[in-house]
């Protein structure tokens, strides 16, 4: 078995701790780019860490080059401009320069596809996040256009409330609407982590969500 090496963006965040720890359990080696790398203590020597933000083209390219794929569970950090596009426009950049295709990135579910059928209760929520964060809002429908328009593997997983629980629940999939209202953080890092050798989802944003049993 190919022993990946994966760029992590957003790997100290609430779901992206999930994240790291499911693919270290695999074996995966891991190069994380954080921000404040001294709060970091988290020892495991398939780690490598690089220090920097997403929208930083020099920590990026160290970042990325030397690995297979690249995943981000990015948040939007506090009082600050959205991020969400900068960052996409900088991966995407720096993948095309090493040759890399594979993209597996986490957002909202406000994001609108051409064929979506969204229920009542999401469009709601979307219409709600439009209102109160109309700035990340608008930034993460334009993060989605701008991996359309790339000719990378992206898979752009749409999500609910994430529930930071190591519980698991059945999960769905479904690339049209929401039917759950959220998701366990272990759920979302098992599947995210089966993205890496699944092609079912590629250049596709599926809704993933915990049903009732």
């Amino acid at each position: 078995m190919k022993t990946y090496k994966i760029a992590i963006i957003g790997g100290t965040g609430k779901s992206g701790q999930y994240l790291v720890q499911n693919l270290l359990e695999k074996g995966y080696h891991l190069k994380l780019l954080l921000r404040h790398p001294e709060n970091f203590t988290l020892q495991n020597p398939l780690i490598e860490v690089v220090e920097g933000d997403a929208r930083d083209t020099t920590a990026i390219d160290q970042l990325i080059e030397g690995t297979d794929l690249v995943m981000s569970t990015l948040g939007q950090p506090k009082g600050e401009k959205s991020i969400f596009t900068d960052a996409a426009k900088n991966i995407i950049k720096t993948m095309n320069h090493y040759g890399i295709k594979r993209y597996i990135v986490t957002t909202g579910l406000s994001v609108n596809t051409a064929s979506d059928h969204k229920n009542e209760s999401v469009k709601m929520a979307t219409d709600w996040m439009y209102q109160n964060y109309p700035e990340t809002t608008t930034d993460k429908q334009k993060e989605y256009e701008i991996l359309q328009e790339s000719n990378l593997d992206w898979t752009l997983v749409r999500l609910p409330l994430i529930h930071l629980t190591e519980e698991k629940f059945p999960i769905e999939t479904n690339l049209t609407d929401c039917k759950g209202e959220g998701i366990s953080a272990a759920d979302l890092a098992e599947f995210l982590a089966s993205q890496v050798q699944d092609s079912e989802y590629i250049r596709k944003s599926p809704f993933l969500y915990n049903v009732k049993e």
